[in-house]
């Protein structure tokens, strides 16, 4: 099992000069510390229970662009990009720059998009949540046809129509970037892990919840006559142990969901300057979960 780091506060004490460098101290340190998995938010405003939009939020590929220079190793990526943000011709070479400027270490992380407040606020289209679906399907597969080096022709699609679906360079990752889908919704999120994703992200509410999903993904995964085991699955952690610093506990958690297949376990440091944090709490719980295999 793999540890990874899930960076949401962005108010630093010292003001936003101070955050470029607390972002880079927090690379290093977390692959100091054995850390996996490295990744921000995608929104226009933090949201509510963060601070909300008078709280300070960073635009997330330049977050991960900035990241990628500071760091060598940790696989970087958003949790997730909500399928109204970006045009999905602009995001698959978004994802595809971040990809070959990392040296491969990209993960493109999608969901239907739900803070309705950030769209109004910037102007942003909302659509419903049917058509968020629709629009959602649609970038998997304009993204997918898009790092498909055989296939640069036009995509016809019900909300999006490309003359040209070209991405040069192409990713350095192979075939394509990890794409990873976020959420837990069992008709429709799950189902479209199993038909176009590499890696699923779910929410850590509850074991038994957890496992109920994974259920559901693999009739989903037979649904679409795709191997259960090929989906990686990662879980956002929603606990307290590791924050109290009850690393025992937090052990004895991860091994329940470690059971159950989940391969990789992200966390969120209470704080912008969050060095400090991962250098005390995460080091040797990498140590442990690496320990469950």
């Amino acid at each position: 099992m793999q540890l990874g780091l899930h960076l949401t506060k962005f108010d630093h004490p010292e003001g936003p000069a101070a955050l470029g460098p607390a972002l880079a101290e927090a690379g290093a340190a977390a692959e100091a510390a054995g850390v996996g998995w490295l990744s921000v938010m995608d929104h226009y405003f933090q949201m509510e229970h963060n601070g909300g939009a008078e709280a300070a939020m960073l635009e997330c590929y330049t977050t991960l662009g900035y990241l990628a220079a500071r760091t060598s190793s940790v696989r970087l990526g958003v949790l997730v990009t909500g399928t109204t943000y970006r045009h999905p011709g602009l995001l698959a070479k978004i994802a595809t720059t971040l990809d070959v400027l990392s040296g491969g270490r990209a993960t493109l992380g999608l969901g239907a998009a739900w803070y309705e407040r950030e769209h109004l606020g910037l102007g942003v289209p909302f659509p419903t949540l049917a058509e968020r679906f629709e629009r959602l399907e649609e970038t998997l597969r304009v993204c997918l046809q898009m790092w498909d080096q055989e296939d640069n022709g036009p995509f016809e699609g019900k909300h999006y129509r490309l003359a040209e679906t070209r991405c040069t360079p192409a990713p350095v990752s192979a075939p394509h970037p990890e794409v990873m889908v976020g959420g837990g919704g069992e008709r429709k999120t799950l189902r479209l892990v199993a038909r176009y994703a590499d890696a699923c992200n779910l929410f850590s509410s509850s074991h038994d919840d957890v496992a109920h999903k994974l259920d559901v993904l693999r009739r989903h995964c037979d649904e679409a006559d795709r191997d259960y085991d090929s989906v990686r699955k990662t879980m956002l952690y929603a606990g307290s142990a590791l924050r109290d610093g009850d690393l025992d506990t937090f052990t004895k958690e991860m091994t329940g969901y470690a059971a159950l297949g989940i391969e990789s376990v992200i966390v969120m440091p209470p704080e912008a300057a969050s060095a400090a944090w991962i250098e005390s709490r995460c080091a040797a719980a990498a140590r442990r979960l690496a320990e469950l295999g």
